[in-house]
């Protein structure tokens, strides 16, 4: 009974492994608990604390080039708001048929402050057949390498993302979830402020051999280690809150 007690009072705070597991490798399982997953996930944005959303620190173990560690600060974040204050218009467009319930943001920057990241999280206010559906379109039509589809950046004042606009978008990444009704947004460049000719997502820069200044300069390595950090905090996150204890 009195193991039961303590389960009780810990309750939302545990993790358990097979759960955990599911969400993380993206297994048919995790179907039994998308319903919880979906109430819960939409309402996240204003139901988790910030910090717990966008940390303000994100480790980065071997996330970098060649497999070198990263760390990446948080310099700013967003209010949250509707995607049309956030998104380019044909990306909005092609979100539009999840619906959109809010835009979250924050923008981070490297241990040496020579890049920053932009990430967002759109939560949407689809089902779990329309986010499959969504998911399925940007694999097979290549939506995620579409520089028109890039993520929009969030500058921030007085900070090393205070030059970093549209123009200065150097690599992105996007990418649909189908446990939770979210889309993971993230966009690099340099802190310096240079305009970049030819962004490249992400996954084209971490290429092995990639030799374009925006591969060079690990922006493809910082979209995406930013983004998969996000990401993995929010699905554990949420994995807490749908958990029920026995």
């Amino acid at each position: 009974m009195a193991s039961a007690a303590v389960s009780a009072v810990l309750g939302l705070g545990l993790i358990g492994g097979a759960v955990t597991g599911t969400w993380l490798t993206q297994d048919p399982a995790a179907d039994a608990k998308a319903p919880g997953a979906y109430t819960v996930g939409r309402s996240a944005w204003h139901s988790v604390p910030v910090d717990t959303l966008f940390p303000r620190t994100l480790k980065g173990d071997g996330a970098g080039p060649g497999a070198t560690d990263r760390v990446w600060t948080r310099i700013g974040v967003a209010a949250d708001s509707g995607c049309a204050a956030g998104l380019d218009p044909l990306l909005l467009k092609t979100l539009r048929p999840v619906g959109c319930e809010r835009l979250v943001r924050a923008t981070y920057t490297d241990a040496t402050r020579s890049s920053v990241t932009t990430v967002g999280l759109v939560f949407t206010e689809a089902d779990a057949d329309a986010m499959s559906a969504l998911d399925a379109r940007f694999t097979t039509q290549h939506l995620g390498d579409r520089a028109d589809l890039m993520p929009r950046a969030y500058p921030v004042k007085d900070t090393a993302a205070a030059g970093f606009g549209d123009a200065q978008r150097a690599s992105w990444s996007v990418h649909v979830l189908t446990e939770v009704p979210v889309v993971v947004l993230s966009v690099s460049g340099f802190a310096d402020g240079r305009t970049v000719a030819e962004p490249q997502p992400a996954a084209a820069a971490m290429k092995p051999g990639a030799a374009t200044a925006v591969a060079e300069a690990g922006l493809g390595h910082e979209a995406k280690g930013v983004a998969d950090r996000v990401e993995r905090t929010l699905r554990r996150t949420i994995t807490d809150l749908t958990e029920k204890p026995e």
